[in-house]
């Protein structure tokens, strides 16, 4: 059973604090990537952004639960 997280005194659910980690890690990873120069390569950018932030969400889950 999923239990809540106990946030400086406020509840709050597993996937919020996930989804904040993963969107950390995305930021990060995004500004890397545009330094990089691979957003030439990638045809629908957006598309691109939002699968890899599913991507790392189910990764962070996968890892900490």
């Amino acid at each position: 059973m999923i239990k809540e997280v106990d946030v400086f005194g406020v509840y709050a659910p597993p996937l919020l604090l996930y989804a904040a980690l993963a969107l950390i890690v995305w930021q990060v990873l995004r500004i890397v990537l545009e330094r990089l120069g691979a957003y030439d390569l990638v045809w629908r950018p957006a598309v691109f952004n939002l699968s890899l932030y599913v991507l790392l969400l189910a990764a962070t889950v996968a890892i900490l639960k």
